[in-house]
């Protein structure tokens, strides 16, 4: 077994996986992600960007290949320990908002950092500065149900970056997003990204996010390619997919 480069934070070597239903997701993926690196993973639906996201971050296991986390195997891992990692060291950001309904804002955007074992005002206090950058700083005392779908997106992302994580995996973050919101929210995510050293793998089949990452790799049926040609979101698609994430 071959340990990753010194410069990867993560490093995924031929890695194979399959759906529950048996459906083909990856075949035989390699790829390495330098630390504090923004890493676009682009191609259609379909093509294995979730699939791959879920690998590299534990939340699944490959049938085949290996992962692996600053020199650490992933792939060798139980669940627990894998939960651990991600509890401790990773962020997701889903492409449709879920928030804990009996929860205010700020104590959603909170919960990682009190799970962390922080206390509840300091967790308080770094949650209310990431949802001041992202806009939503007036809806702190609010729950779930009384936002919008974009605002509860953008509470989502802030319980992501909150935490600070080594990682954060975006899986087409911006999905739930007005088109117009779209780029604001995504300078905002890689600029603190960048200032606080987060390395972030952004899962996404949009040309013009995939165009704020330091680099691409591209997916097509579960494989890289060379190249992946993905055509502009118009804004009747952007509503669309916002009507069915609601």
């Amino acid at each position: 077994m071959e340990a990753p480069p010194d410069n990867d934070v993560l490093w995924a070597r031929a890695l194979h996986y399959t759906h529950p239903d048996g459906s083909p997701a990856l075949g035989g993926v390699s790829l390495g992600v330098r630390e504090g690196e923004i890493l676009a993973v682009t191609g259609p639906r379909g093509s294995g960007k979730t699939a791959l996201l879920h690998c590299l971050s534990g939340l699944a296991r490959g049938q085949r290949g290996e992962v692996w986390f600053n020199s650490v195997p992933v792939h060798t891992m139980g669940p627990m320990a894998r939960e651990r990692l991600r509890r401790d060291r990773f962020g997701w950001i889903d492409p449709a908002p879920a928030l804990v309904p009996e929860l205010n804002v700020w104590e959603n955007a909170a919960l990682p950092l009190m799970l962390r074992g922080t206390s509840r005002r300091r967790a308080k206090v770094a949650a209310l500065e990431w949802l001041e950058r992202l806009d939503v700083g007036d809806k702190c005392r609010l729950r779930p149900h009384e936002l919008t779908q974009a605002e509860r997106q953008r509470v989502c992302i802030t319980r992501a970056l909150a935490p600070a994580p080594s990682v954060l995996f975006a899986d087409e973050p911006t999905a739930p997003l007005h088109r117009a919101d779209r780029g604001h929210v995504l300078r905002t995510l890689t600029t603190a990204a960048r200032s606080h050293g987060i390395t972030v793998v952004l899962a996404t089949h949009d040309a013009e996010t995939a165009a704020l990452a330091d680099r691409t790799v591209s997916l097509l049926d579960g494989r890289r390619v060379r190249t992946v040609h993905l055509p502009p979101v118009t804004e009747s698609e952007g509503r669309a997919t916002c009507s069915l994430s609601a």
